[in-house]
């Protein structure tokens, strides 16, 4: 069930777009709208729009753009419901008690329970770090140089010797052994009965973006193994979809992250001023984890270990962020052998040198490579160029490709038009003279490809949602039921019905999908991005052969849908066709 549409537009309309958005950008108003710059991706100077008449937001740099519902859910990454409930909240406006499925009910009762399993967990350990029991637990955080506003911050605790400890506080408070170890927080088995899944550890509990308590890291005190223990998965706990230090790096607006391997990395760098660290969760560096950045950030800096083991995973991360289209530099900790050492050793500004300092992760990689040669020997240094250009060439831009040619042949003092020469060769020999189509990371969906058709409807929606006169000069060729995608007709439908009682309104239209694919969808129909046009008369061209590329597709599709004993709508379409013509002949002043 969802919220009614009138109650989602009270939501909407007691929440002044540009108030909200003030709290999370430095707007300042130009005529009448708000700029600032834009939090969705990096800029200098600021492109992000907020209109108070329209109660909408739009980048002139990056396309983003929607209402305030749709501002929330990217910006906070909420659901859909999240965000009207978050605004509801802030405006004081009542939601009713929502109603769900047995099975939808039943999901979301057990989520929310293993958060509140999850958050009472998280307190009992710091109370345990700050009693008697956890001292030296408390001594080896302070002795790592962590500060007690640091430790609380962070959340962090102690899991005491007593093996099913905090299983009988859990009991205590009412959660059944099922919900325990749904959970993740406790095991079984025949020689020992149920048991806590963590103790004897410092507890570093593990939160989502939303700083929800989802899972636990423990880090034994003792000479146990393993030395780090983390939570299983979960319904609420997916270690390749989260990152540890999410829930503050997100907020701290720069415009890149750093990517650790381990959480005290993490925690040493924020408390040292770097608040936008964050660390995969004991897990290799996945697909997930480079989609869940790329909501924030469009580049990263990877802070792993100085040694093999972290110059190999920074090796294998590397390709992971490229290929969701994210830049990626590396930092070397050398001589130490993590961003932790080397704070405490040199401190921040030292590491902010490095940050400057920090090497391209493609030439990182041939760096790397090349202590694998004999650069001395002319058999290993052709051998080392060979494998320079097989990876070369795996650049499928022509202009990017070529830029890293120049790159490394002026690195390592070869001729470039040797290199390209090289490059060429080996994409021949490869099989690779057109490019290859390489698979995507496992749990990634395709990239579709959107339908001309299609996208000529959305172009067609975006003019007339943007300007009243297309929309009078088409209204008598073009109708809702001519938008053969099912969104956009019902987008075409509420368009034309506001435009007749003379009230367009972009930002309900938005707020009328509830669901997060479908709200995002009509939000980009706004701001659907025309190619530049410079004249009037170009303007107009283009416009008329959309329209026909709209009407002939309608037609189209409802001929081939028709019955053959429906006279009258066979009629209807002829008549249709033969007015497409006078599509020729409409004017529309752009000038």
């Amino acid at each position: 069930m969802y919220y009614p549409d009138e109650l989602i537009e009270e939501v909407r309309v007691k929440n002044d777009i540009v108030d909200v958005i003030s709290g999370y950008v430095r707007l300042t108003k130009k005529g009448s709208s708000h700029f600032g710059l834009c939090p969705f991706h990096n800029e200098k100077s600021p492109s992000f729009s907020v209109s108070r008449g329209k109660q909408m937001y739009y980048c002139f740099g990056c396309g983003a753009g929607g209402n305030v519902i749709t501002f929330l859910m990217e910006y906070e990454n909420y659901t859909f419901l999240e965000a009207v409930q978050a605004l509801a909240e802030r405006a004081g406006v009542e939601l009713p008690k929502m109603e769900y499925s047995r099975e939808a009910k039943e999901k979301a009762n057990l989520k929310s329970t293993l958060l509140e399993i999850n958050k009472a967990a998280a307190q009992y350990f710091y109370v345990q770090l700050k009693a008697g029991q956890g001292k030296a637990a408390h001594d080896y955080l302070t002795n790592r140089g962590l500060s007690e506003d640091t430790i609380k911050a962070f959340g962090l605790g102690y899991s005491n010797k007593y093996s099913d400890d905090l299983y009988r506080y859990l009991q205590k408070k009412g959660y059944t052994e099922d919900l325990i170890r749904q959970a993740g927080l406790i095991s079984t088995d025949e020689k020992h009965g149920v048991y806590d899944k963590f103790w004897n550890r410092v507890m570093f509990p593990i939160m989502d973006a939303n700083s929800r308590v989802i899972g636990f890291g423990g880090r034994v005190m003792g000479d146990a193994k393993p030395k780090y223990l983390n939570s299983p998965e979960t319904p609420v706990f997916d270690k390749s979809r989260n990152l540890y230090g999410l829930h503050k790096a997100r907020s701290s607006r720069k415009p890149y992250f750093l990517l650790c391997e381990g959480y005290m990395d993490v925690i040493s760098m924020h408390q040292a001023g770097f608040t936008n660290a964050v660390a995969s969760l004991g897990t290799a560096f996945t697909a997930g984890h480079a989609s869940l950045i790329k909501r924030y950030v469009q580049e990263v800096y990877l802070v792993y270990d100085s040694d093999e083991a972290g110059t190999k995973a920074a090796l294998r991360a590397t390709p992971i962020l490229k290929e969701a289209g994210i830049s990626a530099k590396v930092i070397r900790m050398d001589p130490y052998k993590d961003p932790d050492e080397f704070i405490k050793n040199l401190g921040a500004e030292e590491f902010e040198k490095r940050i400057g300092g920090a090497r391209n992760a493609f030439m990182f990689g041939l760096e790397v490579l090349e202590k694998n040669f004999h650069m001395d020997s002319p058999e290993e240094k052709t051998a080392f160029f060979q494998e320079a250009a097989r990876r070369l060439m795996q650049f499928e831009d022509e202009l990017e490709r070529n830029n890293y040619i120049e790159a490394v042949a002026k690195t390592y003092r070869v001729s470039a038009e040797s290199l390209q020469k090289l490059v060429t060769k080996e994409a021949v020999r490869a099989g690779m003279a057109k490019p290859v189509s390489r698979p995507k990371p496992a749990g990634e969906r395709p990239e579709k490809k959107e339908d001309p058709k299609a996208t000529a409807q959305k172009i067609l929606l975006t003019w007339m949602i943007d300007d009243a006169r297309v929309f009078q000069a088409i209204r008598g060729f073009i109708t809702p039921e001519d938008f053969t995608t099912p969104l956009y007709q019902t987008v075409a439908g509420m368009v034309y019905e506001q435009y007749e009682n003379g009230n367009l309104n972009p930002a309900q239209i938005i707020s009328h999908f509830q669901e997060e694919e479908e709200h995002r969808e009509a939000a980009s129909l706004f701001h659907t991005r025309i190619r530049e046009l410079t004249t009037g008369q170009e303007k107009e061209r283009a416009l008329k052969e959309t329209i026909l590329r709209v009407k002939e597709n309608s037609i189209d599709i409802r001929a081939k849908e028709l019955h053959p004993t429906d006279m009258a709508g066979l009629q209807r379409l002829m008549n249709e066709k033969r007015n497409l013509p006078e599509i020729e002949k409409l004017h529309i002043s752009f000038e």
